[in-house]
């Protein structure tokens, strides 16, 4: 897929929160509806604030967009791609976006329960530097913390799997 990597706008959220919900129930069996629920209006506020730099990834033929990327201070706060698109490279674009934009060592966190994005990120050389017992909020859902410095981002091989 070729991609095109462009800013996020305000008219472009009530589609990302849709996105966002595709992609979390393709690839966080761990919550249960009632916390997606929840998370919903979190998300909503989150893509309407400016903590981060909301980034998304549309298909150059279509400008159809197919994934997002929150950045804020060196460190990836959420990439989501529609189920539709996964190891069609849209992740992979993302990443190598925000790594441009660090400059040098980039961050993640990712839910240990979430496998396919944990094999997504070692496979572009992320290695886990930490783990918490709990989320953010304070659930107990396990977060591994993840680095890449500039220097493995060039030898990062591109994957076919994507990362949430």
């Amino acid at each position: 897929m070729h991609a095109r990597i462009r800013p996020a706008t305000a008219t472009d959220h009530p589609h990302l929160l849709v996105l966002w919900e595709r992609s979390v129930r393709a690839t966080h069996q761990f919550l249960e509806e009632h916390a997606i629920v929840a998370l919903r209006p979190v998300v909503a506020e989150e893509l309407g604030s400016d903590a981060y730099e909301w980034w998304v990834v549309e298909r150059a033929d279509t400008d159809t967009v197919v994934g997002f990327l929150g950045y804020s201070s060196d460190t990836i706060e959420g990439l989501f791609i529609d189920p539709d698109y996964h190891g069609h490279g849209a992740g992979t674009a993302l990443v190598a976006h925000a790594q441009g934009l660090a400059g040098g060592a980039l961050e993640v966190d990712v839910n240990e329960q979430n496998h396919g994005a944990r094999v997504f990120y070692q496979r572009l050389g992320f290695v886990e530097v930490g783990r918490s017992p709990t989320d953010g909020a304070g659930r107990p859902f396990p977060i591994l913390h993840l680095r890449r410095g500039a220097d493995a981002a060039a030898l990062g091989a591109p994957s076919r799997a994507e990362g949430r």
